[in-house]
């Protein structure tokens, strides 16, 4: 089986954000004049540029944005930008007309314009030569589909290179891949980058199956309805001309900017919490640890994190030195806690070295909490949908953590109800979200947990 080949597509909307800045940033150093070179215009400036982009998603520009769409994007940043513009001036400057107001504000638009259009007309050409393409195949074959691996022969410049479709229906077409079954092999080994499947040829059985699929191998998949249903707008929905394509996994964490407010906030917080408790904290564990009983003040384990990769996880050891620790979790009454173990784990102090795995990268302050490997295989055989925990890291703290799911798994339902609401925390994560759930774990810490043993 052949090696998936990098991708740089995900730098591309960083680049444009950086460019834009210092776009700004350039315009205004080279007037250089006080009114604007100053650390309160340029912060404004930049801060309110970046919130007016997140809200308009003028940097949600993709392979079949088309150039009307791109105009629109321009027209909307840039009428709101000018807004707040010349607030800044009423707000902080009484309302006084600075010179170079226009000039400043008309060469920003005029750079930003051009530099969108062009690298907008670039990445066309640079598709078009046959570089930064996408592999992608057809799962099942109607007429809305045939319009859609029409634009991709047609239409080069969008950077697909259609192989062909699978169909259970046999076909004579030179495009015939084979059957469905077949499928599977064929995507891992031609390193297939999307999946579009035909809605009217599939079964759900099989869309979930081919969801799953795609899920623990890193690859896009998308739907493609009957042009004559409607269908729920939880879907993303995509125009490739006039044909519409459903994203099926139009995830908040898909989005660069989600996943970088929350590393910065997971750097900065557990940056906070070792500095200023861990640090005097551990020193003072270790003596009361070694008091008690032999062997190390860390316990480590491997864990499953992101797209199923190890990882050592860290803990305050809070049992005795035993076979067992990498094979049951702790359950009630158990011989195996120390005394002062059971108050690490009753208050979840023991949690407090896995903030060095969050710094590290491993995992992060809120997310599905990480499993050990025999346990994780376990769950997968009984649980359909929980290889999709794995599509984010995992936390110290989680949505399932804060609703009652935590600590042994004593039935089937307790393993559902934790995979049922971290899938639900994955599909619905805000930056809000994530600070309700730290503060509900911070209080229930205050007020105990029946679980916490």
């Amino acid at each position: 089986m052949s090696l998936k080949k990098k991708r740089y597509s995900y730098l591309i909307r960083p680049i444009f954000i950086l460019v834009d800045l210092l776009i700004i940033v350039g315009v205004v150093f080279l007037v250089s004049d006080k009114e604007f070179y100053n650390p309160l215009f340029l912060t404004y400036s930049t801060l309110f540029w970046l919130l007016i982009a997140y809200n308009t998603n003028f940097y949600s520009v993709y392979r079949f944005t088309g150039p009307y769409k791109i105009f629109k994007l321009l027209f909307t940043q840039f009428l709101v930008f000018t807004l707040g513009f010349f607030t800044y001036f009423t707000v902080f400057k009484e309302g006084i007309i600075v010179n170079n107001q226009f000039l400043i504000l008309t060469t920003i638009i005029g750079c930003i314009s051009i530099f969108k259009i062009v690298s907008y007309y670039a990445l066309k050409k640079y598709r078009q030569e046959g570089k930064n393409y996408r592999n992608v195949v057809v799962l099942g074959l109607d007429d809305t589909s045939k319009k859609v691996t029409q634009i991709f022969n047609d239409k080069v410049n969008l950077g697909y290179r259609y192989f062909g479709f699978f169909s259970d229906k046999e076909s004579k077409h030179k495009m015939y891949l084979g059957n469905l079954s077949n499928s599977f092999e064929y995507i891992l080994e031609n390193n297939i980058d999307e999946i579009y499947c035909t809605l009217s040829r599939l079964k759900n059985e099989q869309i979930k199956e081919f969801t799953k699929f795609a899920n623990q191998h890193a690859i896009i998949i998308k739907l493609i309805p009957d042009s004559n249903e409607l269908y729920s707008k939880n879907f993303g929905a995509e125009y490739y001309d006039n044909v519409l394509v459903l994203n099926a996994k139009n995830l908040p964490f898909e989005a660069p900017e989600n996943k970088f407010i929350k590393r910065v906030f997971d750097v900065a917080f557990s940056l906070i919490v070792i500095l200023f408790i861990l640090s005097w904290l551990t020193p003072l564990l270790w003596v009361l640890v070694k008091l008690e009983s032999k062997g190390p003040l860390l316990f480590k384990q491997e864990r499953e994190g992101l797209n199923g990769q190890h990882f050592t996880c860290y803990k305050f050891r809070s049992m005795k030195l035993n076979k067992l620790s990498d094979k049951i979790h702790a359950t009630k009454n158990d011989h195996r806690v120390t005394h002062l173990g059971a108050f690490l784990r009753r208050t979840s102090m023991d949690e407090l070295p896995q903030f060095f795995n969050v710094l590290y990268g491993d995992m992060s302050i809120v997310g599905p909490r990480p499993h050990m490997s025999s346990l994780s295989v376990e769950y997968q055989k009984d649980i359909e949908n929980y290889i999709e925990r794995h599509a984010v890291k995992p936390g110290i703290t989680g949505l399932a953590q804060i609703s009652g799911y935590r600590g042994e798994v004593k039935k089937k339902s307790d393993i559902k109800n934790r995979v049922r609401l971290d899938i639900f925390y994955i599909e619905n994560w805000s930056f809000f979200l994530d600070i309700k759930i730290i503060v509900q774990t911070v209080l229930n810490v205050f007020k105990g947990e029946e679980k916490a043993y």
